[in-house]
């Protein structure tokens, strides 16, 4: 079955009530057959679900929990000094955003979360780093919060190891679009990846369901590389029948969705799922999302494989940056 069948078929059959966790132990593999194997099971993930988890992820745990709490020390700053690096100072949406300053859903009141967003850089700052210089729309180096030099440390090598399991995941999508192995290769040189660091205060009392945690939306980029913290529901996805389907921190397990450039690359054969977070848990809550785009200067024309007769090209083309800055500017309103 050709991918643009097995999408057809996917959009005209019953919803998914779970989400598959994939296990990246053959992710590479020196054999070919178990790498086939494995993009196999990511395809029918990205067709029908458009998220998975993966576990043997490769990213250590001390990695991630010296981000974690980096990343309270952070929230637990006075918000005058949060508000130091807010990102309505920078022209690309870099910095802090306090509750409520964002709204992903238009139907919504805002955001009940604040996060702060960073994207590449060497944790040995680089004057006029290679990788910065075809940004285009999204030119613009990081901001980083005054007197809290562990912050950037951790967060930055969490942002690296996200990055490197970005470009190992790459090769099965490309496999699983029926692509040769390289072929995400020249299109994401630059890691034109964001990161956001978020916390979602506790929701006590009576709720307006118009405030949550965040509001119902798609990510912007081709994937998005999620942790959560372990013991608290929040996430769920939205499936066609129009039910919430939660998606719980499993241990050992990141989630990983996808967003919308590989929905507009691929032609919606790939899906780019809508979900949201609620926090009626009781307590504070913390996430680290590492969106993982294409390079900003790409132009996202359909892939070959997902374009047929009875499914021709659905989005106009535009290049990755200027895509997703305009989704920063309806999500900030800056």
């Amino acid at each position: 079955m050709s991918l643009t069948e097995a999408a057809g078929k996917a959009e005209s059959e019953a919803s998914f009530d779970q989400i598959p966790i994939i296990d990246l132990a053959n992710a590479q593999s020196p054999d070919t057959t178990e790498r086939m194997q494995l993009a196999a099971k990511i395809r029918d993930a990205c067709i029908n679900v458009g998220f998975l988890y993966v576990k043997n992820h490769g990213i250590p745990e001390e990695i991630i929990q010296r981000a974690f709490v980096a990343t309270q020390e952070f929230f637990s700053l006075p918000d005058s000094q949060k508000m130091e690096v807010d990102n309505k100072k920078t022209a690309n949406f870099k910095g802090y955003n306090a509750v409520l300053a964002s709204n992903n859903d238009p139907a919504g009141a805002g955001d009940m979360h604040e996060g702060f967003e960073f994207g590449w850089e060497e944790i040995t700052p680089k004057n006029n780093d290679e990788k910065r210089a075809h940004d285009g729309v999204m030119a613009g180096g990081n901001i980083w919060p005054s007197g809290l030099p562990s912050f950037r440390q951790s967060a930055l090598t969490y942002y690296h190891a996200a990055v490197e399991l970005g470009k190992r995941l790459f090769p099965l999508f490309a496999l699983a679009l029926e692509l040769p192995e390289d072929y995400f290769e020249d299109k994401t040189r630059n890691a034109a990846a964001l990161m956001r660091v978020l916390h979602y205060p506790p929701q006590a009392g009576p709720v307006d369901e118009r405030v949550i945690g965040i509001g119902a939306h798609t990510d912007f980029e081709c994937f998005t590389i999620l942790w959560q913290q372990p013991g608290i529901q929040a996430l769920q996805v939205l499936n066609a029948q129009k039910q919430w389907i939660d998606a719980p921190p499993i241990p050992g397990t990141f989630v990983v969705n996808l967003g919308d450039q590989f929905a507009r690359w691929t032609n919606d054969v790939f899906k780019s799922t809508v979900h949201r977070a609620v926090n009626r848990s009781g307590v504070r809550r913390y996430s680290i999302p590492l969106f993982f785009g294409t390079d900003y200067d790409v132009r996202l024309e359909p892939i070959p494989t997902c374009v047929s007769d009875d499914r021709p090209p659905k989005y106009e083309v535009v290049t990755a940056g200027e895509y997703v800055k305009e989704r920063l500017k309806a999500t900030y309103g800056h």
